[in-house]
């Protein structure tokens, strides 16, 4: 529900946000030089074509396990897909608002 809620501050569809992460899911399964089926551990390959297409959505734990596949953190794979959806924010810019949300519930 959270990101339901991030998407409607930022204006973003559920749509775009579900073709945006399946760019980045994409992007950096290419990067690594990985098949969909070398996720074949993590979910079948019509589940993975599915998700990089935008048809469906990870739910979180398969986010999680879809980036340790990929040896990214989840983070990672999520801050890419909100770049791509929102060109407009750089990522020192991105970074830095993550940062100070973060701090906001940081014991730090």
């Amino acid at each position: 529900m959270a990101v339901c809620l991030a998407l409607a501050s930022h204006g973003l569809s559920r749509m775009s946000i579900k073709i945006h992460f399946g760019q980045a899911l994409r992007d950096f399964r290419q990067i690594r030089g990985l098949s969909q089926e070398d996720f074949s551990d993590v979910s079948g390959r019509t589940y993975m074509s599915c998700l990089e297409r935008g048809l469906k959505s990870p739910t979180v734990d398969k986010l999680d396990r879809l980036a340790s596949a990929l040896g990214i953190h989840p983070v990672t794979l999520l801050a890419h897909c909100y770049r791509l959806a929102e060109p407009e924010v750089g990522q020192a810019q991105l970074l830095e608002r993550v940062r100070a949300e973060l701090a906001l519930v940081s014991d730090e």
